[in-house]
């Protein structure tokens, strides 16, 4: 877990000088772009911020990482912050997380230990950018333009025919925010509109375009399946075996929300035996996904790396609200606290 070099702070409001300057961590900057998406240098002087790129290998490397760290700056659910981690960090103080929830934090065990909590919000329009990493998903597959540009930078012209989404049935699992842009999009293509979620009443759905159905009917004629739930307990794996064997033999299953949505092992039969169409994800059950997972080895899957939150737009509004949090309490100013019902 290697760390990026420490940059200092040179100007801002000041730490009291019996106090060790104020060390600031940011976690999980896979693409190297923390530091320019903040002014970190509005801190007090002398603080140092590490930033890590690379996730730790277990509990004891983060630690050893962590071991002088007041501030954490995390991004979203990649790093687990169990009690068996905070307990070994006496410094501290502050976790500051990059979106809207994070269920990877022991909130319980941040109480107890004194450690404030908070969410930094991202670009207000950044649920757009998710639909919009689900639509091209969506199109990218029934065009084929991966195996297709694979195909042309191997000298081969026209390796297979493409489909049309016009006309084709788009099932929603989830009609919030995401779900309802989903259903906008999926209108303007022309396509018919299918919803389900647990509470969903008839008239929300109308409202959206969409016509409420039960979950078997929506698995049943869905040309497209598309998963926009939160992950809760009660939501967790509500995509099972049976869900998945009603689909079409040709059918698509789209995730751009979170994978314990989807139970693995039967995502996993219904695609090696070719039950249906395939699937398209962006979301995974361990991230980064490691080299040999399974899915790697399949050719009826088009895969993205957890882009739908990762625009420009919306992790310059993490880290500038994170930054904000951080100087609201440095000043001793109230910020909102994480909430357990939020996990």
């Amino acid at each position: 877990m290697a760390a990026e070099p420490t940059a200092k702070a040179s100007h801002g409001s000041r730490v009291g000088t019996s106090r060790p300057p104020l060390e600031v961590t940011l976690l999980d900057d896979y693409q190297g772009v923390a530091l320019d998406m903040a002014d970190w240098s509005s801190l007090p002087p002398g603080t140092r911020i590490q930033v890590l790129r690379e996730p730790a290998d277990n509990e004891d490397e983060l630690v050893r990482c962590l071991a002088g760290t007041d501030v954490l700056v995390v991004m979203r659910e990649r790093t687990p912050l169990p009690a068996s981690v905070l307990e070994r960090l006496p410094r501290l103080r502050l976790i500051t997380n990059l979106g809207a929830r994070n269920a990877a934090i022991d909130l319980q065990a941040c109480a107890r230990l004194g450690i404030t909590t908070c969410n930094a919000a991202g670009d207000p329009q950044a649920r757009g950018a998710t639909a919009e990493t689900a639509w091209a998903l969506i199109l990218g597959w029934h065009k084929r333009l991966f195996a297709s540009q694979l195909a042309l930078r191997a000298g081969v012209w026209q390796p297979t025919l493409s489909s049309r989404v016009q006309g084709k049935v788009l099932g929603l699992v989830g009609l919030g925010r995401i779900g309802r842009q989903m259903a906008r999009l999926g209108t303007a293509f022309g396509m018919e509109i299918l919803a389900w979620s647990p509470h969903l009443a008839p008239e929300r759905a109308a409202e959206a375009g969409a016509r409420a159905v039960d979950k078997t009917e929506l698995f049943d004629a869905a040309d497209v399946v598309s998963l926009h739930l939160v992950l809760a307990p009660s939501t967790e794996g509500i995509v099972g075996a049976a869900d998945l064997r009603r689909m079409k033999g040709d059918a698509l299953l789209v995730n751009t929300a979170r994978a314990g949505l989807v139970q693995e092992a039967a995502l996993r039969q219904v695609l090696e035996q070719r039950r249906i169409g395939g699937a398209a994800l962006d979301a995974y059950w361990q991230e980064p996904l490691p080299a040999g997972h399974w899915l790697l080895a399949l050719d009826n899957v088009m895969l993205s790396p957890h882009l739908g939150y990762a625009s420009t737009e919306n992790l310059r509004a993490y880290y500038r609200n994170a930054l904000r949090h951080i100087h609201d309490w440095l000043s001793g100013v109230a910020i909102p606290s994480m909430q357990p019902d939020c996990q």
